[in-house]
This record gives C-alpha cells, sequence and structure tokens, in this order.
C-alpha cells in the first residue's frame, strides 16, 4: 500500500511482514522504489511517525540516486520526447511544436524549462489517457481517474478505487514503454495483486511486456536526469 510523504511527495510503499521485528526503509538501486518494511501488528500511524522522523534521510538517498543531480532543461539542451532526442531551439508563435530533431519554444528563454515541462504534462496525459482507455477496454473494467505525478518511487500505480496515476515523465521514454506501464496499471483493474493471473492479463493485453520493462530497469533513471525548473 503506497502512502505519500512531505512536499514535494515521495511515495513510499508499506510492506508488512511476519518476519519484520522493527521498522526498516530501503531505497532501491534499480529504480528508486521506496519500501517501508513494518512488523504485522504495528499501526500505520507509528509507519508514519517513523517516515516522518526518517524524511530527511530518505530524501539524502533519493538525492544521491543516478542521475538525481539534474541537466538543466535550456535553450540548446537536447531532451528525449517519445523516445526522440529533440534540441530545444527558440520558435516563433506562442504554441511549443515539434518539427523534425528539433522543439521549438517561443518566448522567455528563461522560461523554456518551465514550459517545456507543462507541454510535456499535457502530452503525457494525452498518451496515457489513450492508452489506459485501450487496455482498459481490453480487460472489460473501466478506470475512475487520472492523474500524473513526478515521482521517483515508481512509474504508476492502481488504486482500489479504480484510479490511475503514472508519472509523467513515462512521455520521454519510447511509446512502446508508456504503453506497457499503461498496460501493467491497467491490469490491476482485473487482479490487484502480482500473481501468475495478473501477469497474465499484462501478457494478453500487452505482448512483449519484458523488453519493455527490461527498458525501464536500465534506463528508466535517465529519465529523471532532466531539471525543467518548475
Amino acid at each position: 500500500m503506497p502512502v505519500s510523504l512531505g512536499n514535494p511527495p515521495v511515495e513510499v510503499h508499506l510492506r508488512r511482514s511476519a518476519q519484520a521485528r522493527r521498522f526498516s526503509l530501503r531505497v532501491s538501486r534499480l529504480d528508486g522504489k521506496v519500501t517501508l518494511s513494518l512488523p504485522a501488528r504495528a499501526r500505520e500511524a507509528e509507519a508514519l511517525a517513523f517516515l516522518a522522523e526518517h524524511e530527511g534521510w530518505l530524501r539524502r538517498t533519493l538525492a544521491k540516486m543516478p542521475g538525481a543531480e539534474g541537466q538543466p532543461v535550456a535553450v540548446g539542451a537536447e531532451i528525449p520526447v517519445e523516445g526522440r532526442l529533440l534540441r530545444l531551439e527558440p520558435g516563433p508563435g506562442r504554441a511549443i511544436r515539434a518539427e523534425d530533431d528539433r522543439l521549438l519554444v517561443p518566448g522567455d528563454p528563461a522560461q523554456a524549462g518551465v514550459r517545456v515541462a507543462a507541454w510535456l504534462k499535457a502530452l503525457a496525459r494525452d498518451r496515457l489517457a489513450r492508452a489506459s482507455t485501450h487496455y482498459a477496454g481490453q480487460v472489460g473494467r473501466p478506470y475512475t481517474r487520472l492523474s500524473l505525478r513526478d515521482t521517483r518511487s515508481r512509474w504508476g500505480s492502481c488504486s482500489h478505487e479504480g484510479s490511475l496515476m503514472y508519472s509523467w515523465r513515462l512521455i520521454m521514454a519510447p511509446p512502446s514503454v508508456l504503453d506497457y506501464v499503461a498496460a501493467h496499471e491497467v491490469a490491476h483493474l482485473v487482479e490487484m495483486n502480482h500473481s501468475d493471473a495478473y501477469w497474465a492479463v499484462v501478457s494478453r493485453i500487452c505482448p512483449g511486456w519484458k523488453r519493455q520493462r527490461g527498458w525501464l530497469h536500465e534506463r528508466g533513471q535517465d529519465l529523471h536526469r532532466w531539471r525543467f525548473g518548475d
């Protein structure tokens, strides 16, 4: 069960364990996922208090993750958009647009990073809504809500109420990777677990998903290296 810590929020997954005798906080070096293991009978309020006490350590640890320092997004930089590197250049008019291998950004160059982040989030919402609706139709289960966040702890989540959450930075990954994450979360509308039955749903609606998951494991953290100034 995920909970949010602080502002900006850090998503932390609570995992009860019959073997645990104390609270144990871990950050995966593979994908940045934050997990708090707690004794089976521990109260959630105690877990939240433990998290608050260790928030400083957690944020320092996440800041040391590969790419955490961040590369500023400004005119002249190259950033991935749907798996393609585009160079930011000044552009005419009011709207940002992709043209060949360029991303044309009008307006004040000092605001380029903030404007590009807003553009990417809008594009991410469109693509993720389209993919989620597609896969929800395949499994015959509608989702109730779709939201975007910027979290290192996971690429997406699905609540028991059918609410889907995604990292907007998925829009920088190849489209097939974004599709896999959408399929992964939508499959939880059928199976709220990671059982064999769950993976059977993923395999049915997204054949070849292992390759896309491998891309995220190997290169996903690169998507967090970009600092937009927002």
